[in-house]
């Protein structure tokens, strides 16, 4: 299945969130407005409201509610990213120039707030403000995950279960609240809603595990990113720490000295290493795990087609 199936089944639903999204980013302030036109380049596949959308669909009907929540969801994440590339020196993203390379780091930190901004009122719009409560602690969970990666750069000793921990917090937690809140939105049932978090939250695992491999072993032209950032911020992913588990002291210590030297042919022997080791085929099996995971929490309660595609979308994931 290609990720077009998966679009045309939300297609009109989809559209309904793009104008909802550049509705409330709008503004009169032209520099303002081109900065957030740029931004808005950076929605690529929008997999969190994709998430919200199917999960509605599988347990009911669409509503204006979750294209507000779909909107929300990409704001936040789309924050996060803006403020990644300051963290990581980051200079393309979605094939495209960041906005702190473009105007600097002073205006992608405030950009990066004002898209925060905006989440909320636009989910201040609701008659209701549990979803706006969810969403503001899932925010808080992603920004501590955050703060606990950068605290442990430099740190060779994370173990895989720490590392688990930091995806869950950064990267899972979101995706899982998508899909909370879209079968919550429908009317679904309590555990119905709770299946899908936790599909969710196995399906963003293993989604942050299988790009940090991109940013290990992948190409800019592709990916359409900055590639071996971790490596340069001394963030230890999956193969790195599988492979210094693993590896004799002396192998140890000459990975250390890589990530303490950090040069481009270092980079390259360094994912030449892991490559070898199997440590990158460790990460990716570890991800396929989580998928399967992620698939055998879907409920069974779900329509047949909005349940086949997500199962067919978790595939995609490691594909």
């Amino acid at each position: 299945m290609q990720l077009l199936q998966v679009y045309d089944y939300i297609a009109v639903e989809m559209e309904e969130v793009r104008e909802l999204f550049d509705w409330e980013l709008h503004s009169d302030e032209p520099m303002v407005a081109d900065l957030l036109a740029h931004v808005g380049k950076f929605r690529g596949k929008m997999l969190r409201p994709m998430l919200v959308l199917l999960s509605s669909k599988g347990c009911g009907e669409v509503t204006r509610k979750h294209h507000v929540i779909a909107a929300v969801a990409e704001m936040v994440h789309m924050s996060t990213l803006v403020h990644d590339d300051v963290l990581d020196e980051a200079d393309q993203r979605r094939r495209g120039r960041t906005i702190n390379a473009l105007h600097g780091n002073e205006a992608a930190v405030i950009l990066g707030d004002l898209l925060i901004s905006h989440a909320f009122h636009l989910c201040s719009s609701l008659d209701s403000q549990q979803a706006s409560r969810l969403i503001s602690a899932t925010t808080n969970t992603v920004c501590e995950g955050e703060l606990m990666q950068l605290y442990y750069r430099g740190y060779y000793d994370l173990t895989e279960d720490k590392y688990l921990a930091i995806v869950l917090q950064k990267t899972a937690s979101l995706i899982a609240t998508c899909c909370y809140l879209g079968a919550q939105a429908s009317g679904a049932r309590e555990d119905t809603c709770q299946a899908l978090e936790q599909y969710g939250r196995n399906l963003g695992i293993a989604f942050q595990i299988m790009d940090d491999v991109t940013d290990l072993t992948g190409n800019e032209q592709t990916a359409g990113k900055t590639l071996g950032s971790d490596f340069l911020k001394e963030k230890l992913t999956l193969p790195g720490i599988h492979y210094l588990s693993n590896c004799s002291p002396a192998e140890r210590q000459q990975l250390c000295e890589m990530l303490s030297r950090r040069s481009s042919q270092d980079y390259q022997e360094y994912a030449h290493r892991l490559h070898e080791a199997g440590s990158v085929q460790y990460a990716r099996q570890q991800a396929a795990s989580f998928i399967d995971a992620a698939r055998h929490a879907l409920p069974a309660t779900l329509n047949k087609q909005t349940y086949d595609l997500l199962m067919e979308l978790a595939s995609l994931v490691v594909a």
